[in-house]
């Protein structure tokens, strides 16, 4: 049984010597949970009542120890599952790169192998203090002045009183459920509690009951009658986070709360009512998830009667300098440091940056600024450290025209000033992956058609498929 009065670590490593050793170093100060897989983390945060604060993730994971894949989408299903949680990657990987993706993904630091335990109990008990400092503290809260983040905001002032569902679509970080937050404090629901459930966090032989309730004796260890959250949000909003990993076989039932109010506890045959508003958020392209048969239309249609896109960092200009100065204030406040500063360049480079991992990765970054620098002023070559390098290649998504040569020298000049280890041929390769990726991506893995897409032979694009296979990609299959 977990000890209330210690912080929950969960430590995810294949080797039995690192987990018992940690285990053992840290278990004086934390609670600590050990699993050797990434299917035997999510089955462990499964049983547990609530996700840990903490986690150590080892990159390389069964059945691939030798690279980070597995490690790489832990972090991701973590942070889907827990935004809260502060993930600290433990790797004998140490390579620049990963570190930098691991970042971009959610966790906060990077730590090499053989590491020193009183430097990892110093960092777990810094983002500790970080996770204490953000509770019941809106510290983004909806910045910005940029016309999307205007938008936003009239979109929340028409939509907030309504009765009708509301399904908020964005990329992970972006701020869904402080908009979702937003939407409930800004309506009549405003007086009673605001219930969030994140079907990505929880089993889904688990989900029913969570949401609808259940009968005394309707399975094992149901002792007593309970209700779910549909029951507990009368009169309020039930934000159900997440929405495209509610399995198939409920989303029947989430329907029929949604066009009537009617659901069943689990175990019962009575009918009951519930008046809550369902305000939902996704990451996913939940058109595609339709067409693969792994998301209802008709929910779908009746989850987005209103539909609030989440602009992603990269489009909201200024608005990253001021969430920059924001942060910094305040997290230099909270760890009793003075604020770093950045120098002019520094500061291009920042407005540059495309932040893949949106707002949550700027939070991050300002996080290891503040501890790593405080009172600096610093330079392109120190923040690029910090920055996923592969976002700071020029944006491919519009290709130059022989007009737009100016922006392309301008932005290959600031990257080469950012990037001391740039090379060309990393950077050539990630664009033809990413152009390789999407033709796949558009015309459903047929070679033929992608081949098409891209003006290149059939057999030119299978050959530059296997070079990119050899570095870990997938292989499409001609239809």
């Amino acid at each position: 049984m977990a000890n209330p009065a210690k912080p929950e670590l969960l430590i995810v490593d294949d080797d039995p010597a690192i987990t018992d050793t940690l285990g053992y170093v840290l278990g004086g100060d934390f609670d600590v949970r050990t699993a050797e897989s990434r299917d035997h983390a999510k089955a462990l945060l499964r049983q547990m009542d609530a996700p840990p604060q903490l986690a150590l993730i080892d990159l390389g994971l069964p059945p691939r120890p030798h690279r980070p894949d597995e490690g790489f989408q832990l972090i991701a299903e973590l942070i889907a599952a827990a935004p809260a949680m502060k993930i600290i990657v433990l790797s004998g990987q140490n390579d620049e790169a990963n570190a930098r993706h691991a970042r971009t993904l959610g966790a906060i630091d990077f730590v090499a192998k053989p590491a020193d335990p009183a430097r990892l109990k110093a960092l777990l008990l810094q983002a500790l203090s970080v996770t204490a400092a953000e509770t019941g503290v809106s510290v983004s809260g909806l910045l910005g002045n940029s016309p999307p983040m205007q938008k936003l905001r009239e979109q929340i002032a028409q939509f907030s009183d309504a009765p009708f569902p509301v399904l908020i679509e964005g990329e992970s970080g972006s701020g869904k459920e402080l908009v979702a937050q937003a939407l409930h404090k800004q309506s009549r629901r405003a007086g009673k509690p605001f219930l969030a459930l994140n079907c990505a966090a929880i089993s889904p032989t688990l989900v029913e009951p969570t949401l609808f309730g259940y009968a005394k004796g309707a399975f094992t260890g149901a002792v007593t009658a309970r209700a779910g959250y549909f029951e507990d949000a009368v009169d309020s909003t039930l934000f159900l986070d997440e929405i495209g990993e509610l399995p198939l076989e409920l989303q029947a039932k989430l329907l029929r709360v949604l066009e009537n109010g009617e659901f069943q506890r689990v175990g019962e045959t009575q009918s009951r009512v519930s008046n809550a508003r369902v305000v939902a958020a996704t990451n996913r392209d939940m058109r595609s998830e339709i067409r693969h048969g792994r998301f209802r239309a008709d929910l779908y249609h009746r989850l987005s009667v209103f539909t609030i896109g989440m602009p992603s960092l990269r489009d909201l200009g200024g608005d990253k300098i001021l969430l920059l100065d924001h942060y910094r204030q305040f997290y230099a406040t909270q760890i009793g440091a003075r604020p770093f500063e950045l120098d002019a360049d520094a500061r291009r480079l920042w407005s540059d940056y495309a932040f893949p991992g949106n707002v949550r990765e700027l939070r991050n970054i300002v996080i290891r600024l503040c501890t790593k620098y405080s009172d600096t002023r610093i330079t392109p070559a120190l923040l690029q450290t910090e920055l996923d390098r592969e976002s700071l290649a020029p944006d491919v998504s519009g290709m130059p025209t022989p007009a737009d040569d100016g922006v392309l020298l301008d932005s290959a000049r600031r990257q080469l000033e950012a990037d001391p280890d740039f090379r060309l041929d990393d950077v050539l390769k990630r664009w033809e992956r990413g152009f390789i990726e999407a033709a796949l991506a558009l015309t459903n893995g047929n070679l033929s058609q992608a081949a098409k897409r891209l003006g290149v032979h059939r057999t030119t694009l299978y050959s530059r498929m296997q070079t990119r296979d050899d570095a870990g990609g997938n292989k499409g299959e001609d239809k």
